[in-house]
């Protein structure tokens, strides 16, 4: 009988890496997996034990959050349950045991603070700040966005699948605001909505972002936020969950569902019903 042959980390890590192109964090991953290989290279994928990635996550942990630890923790169990599905390399894999991550509030903005802030930001910042809380889109949509995707007259933008996070294509329908915000825009440059001194604007998270925070008395707010406090006034503003969902491109409910305390009106009407009992 033949024996079946054995596998170390590192062959799992460069197959993982070359079948999952496909993925959003693709770079990502590419990150954890160097930090990892000073705990797991050279180990074959039989040796890699429970105890052993328990030990990693509390290494791991000294220097990072328990959320950040949590996606080492996902990356590695991913690689084993491949190993063992869908290569069978191995015929069992360790369970991983994730963190406890204490539920954190959303942060957004009042309308007064986001007023604020724009205010305070350089004008290229600005534009695209705008444009974010007015459509919910995340950062890098935003950055390179391109005028081949916007349609003035129809009042509507397309994320491509390529370009989104979820791997979808979604449609952004633009308000007023941001159909203003483009307007403005027009001229700048021929193939990128927003720029800055003739190139996409890469990174947002720039000293004059956290100058700008400063100025306007923010504090604990990141970029990412704008995305968090569009969604937080459409909820209070009256919009379903599931119409937030469909806006944002969310895949799944659950990521809705943070937002759904600040939508309570549909509620007052039930709330009432008791009134002539008190």
């Amino acid at each position: 009988m033949m024996l079946k042959a054995r596998h170390t980390w590192d062959e799992a890590a460069v197959r993982w890496i070359r079948e999952t192109t496909h993925k959003a964090d693709h770079a990502k991953d590419q990150a954890k997996l160097n930090w990892l290989a000073q705990h797991l290279s050279g180990l074959h994928l039989d040796e890699i034990t429970r105890d052993l990635i328990d030990d990693i996550a509390q290494i791991k942990l000294t220097s990072s959050k328990p959320a950040t630890v949590n996606r080492y923790l996902a990356l590695i169990r991913a690689i084993l349950h491949m190993a063992r599905d869908e290569w069978e390399w191995i015929a069992r894999a360790p369970r991983v045991r994730m963190l406890h991550e204490p539920r954190k509030r959303v942060r957004w903005l009042t309308p007064d603070e986001a007023s604020r802030l724009l205010h305070e930001l350089p004008p290229h910042l600005a534009a695209m700040a705008r444009f974010s809380l007015s459509t919910g889109l995340r950062q890098r949509n935003v950055s390179y966005l391109r005028w081949d995707q916007v349609d003035l007259d129809r009042g509507m933008a397309w994320i491509h699948a390529d370009e989104f996070k979820s791997r979808k294509a979604i449609s952004v329908p633009l308000n007023a605001v941001a159909l203003d915000v483009l307007n403005q825009q027009k001229g700048k440059h021929s193939e990128w909505v927003f720029v800055y001194q003739g190139h996409p604007v890469d990174r947002t998270s720039t000293v004059a972002w956290k100058r700008a925070l400063e100025r306007a008395g923010i504090k604990d707010f990141r970029w990412h936020d704008l995305r968090h406090t569009w969604a937080s006034w459409h909820a209070q503003a009256g919009t379903t969950l599931h119409e937030l969902m469909e806006l944002g491109g969310w895949s799944c409910m659950d990521m809705v569902l943070r937002y759904a305390h600040l939508a309570g009106e549909h509620l007052k009407k039930p709330a009432a019903n008791i009134e002539k009992l008190l």
